[in-house]
Parts: C-alpha cells; structure tokens; sequence
C-alpha cells in the first residue's frame, strides 16, 4: 500500500483521476481530483476498497405464482400466456417470495428507473449454450442475458439490493421471474452504476 501511495503521490500534481470500483454486479464510479487534498482522497479510496463487498454471481431464478399460474394456464389449460414483448428489470431491496412483489429500488430523486429488454432470440440465450441466438435445443433448460443490462448512475442512495425481478411493464405490472443475489450490493449514495455482465442473469425452468 504504502508504493502505490508514493506512485499516486508522484503524479498529484498533473493527474485527475478517475477512479472506477469494479462490483462484478455493478460499478461505482467516483471522480477523484488529486490535484487537491491528495492525501484525503488516498484515504477515501482505502475506505472505499476496505468497505465494499463485490457481489460475484447472481443465483439461479425462479417462477414467482403469477409466473407459475400463467405457464400452467397455456401448457394444459389451452389459455393464452400473454408473456409481453418487453421485459423490465426490476431491482429489489428484499429478497424474492413467490407472492410478493417486492420492494422496488424508488423512482424518487434517485435516477432509478426499470430497465428495458425485448423478448428476442438475441437478447436472451438458448438453452443450448450462453450467448446463442438460436432457437433453444438444450438440456438443462437454462437462459441468460446475452448483452449487458446496465442502469443511470444513482443521484441517490438506493440502498440495500437484494434481488432482481423480470416485470411486464415499465411501471406496476407482475413480477414473472426473481433472482436473489448471492451477495447484497449496497447502492449507498450518488455515482454508482449497476450493471450485469452478459450471461450474469441466469433463469432456470426446472426440469
């Protein structure tokens, strides 16, 4: 630690840098100006590197009841689905439960807002393999994201995220799927950009 503070040192005087905390789910970006106060802001990235837990994976999600009932009504019962030709990515401050719809990330001064994905054989994987773009001919009935699905950076806290839900309109609607994370992301301020990797949102119908 202490040669990477006399590096930084070194370059106060000419460089503004900006200093990107990578979270594996998402990314807080911060604008460090070195050009004052250098020593202050050394220690706020060592605050920054001590208390932030990267959230690695996501768990596999699951049918919430509406989602549940929806796929029993037109696979045996001859009614139509209904599944919307947009998806909207939800993020959650609890964790998933069949009934519920959760406690949404507020719209309110934060910049957060449901993020959209079409319903299409580019944007979501084959069961086949992550990435594909054909129709699924796979075994372990498996789909992912095939593009990143990344959010506005927070103009505020937006708190503890918990899980991640599919939504069937940009506001209100139902909850079809629910993806808990293995790992909490505290969206704690201003700055932060959450976003998944291709192939980071996995959602497995049970076989």
């Amino acid at each position: 630690m202490k040669s990477i503070r006399n590096y930084l040192f070194t370059g106060a005087a000419i460089l503004s840098l900006f200093f990107v905390v990578s979270l594996g789910l998402g990314i807080g970006i911060q604008t460090i100006d070195f050009m004052t106060s250098p020593r202050a802001h050394l220690e706020k990235i060592s605050k920054i590197f001590t208390e932030m837990q990267p959230v690695k994976s996501v768990r596999a999600g699951a049918l919430t009841d509406y989602g549940e009932n929806k796929l029993v009504d037109a696979l045996l019962r001859a009614q139509a689905i209904g599944t919307p030709a947009t998806w909207y990515i939800a993020l959650f401050t609890d964790t998933c439960t069949d009934a519920g719809p959760g406690t949404e990330v507020s719209t309110s001064g934060t910049a957060y807002g449901r993020q959209a994905v079409t319903a299409a054989l580019v944007n979501w994987a084959g069961t086949q393999s992550a990435g594909s773009t054909t129709a699924s001919s796979g075994t372990g009935g498996t789909t992912s994201n095939n593009n990143v699905i990344a959010w506005s950076a927070s103009t505020a806290a937006w708190g503890n995220i918990q899980s991640v839900g599919w939504m069937d309109a940009s506001s209100a609607g139902n909850r079809w799927i629910c993806i808990n994370l293995t790992s909490a992301l505290n969206v704690s301020g201003a700055g932060f950009t959450v976003s998944f990797a291709a192939g980071q949102l996995t959602f497995q119908i049970d076989n």
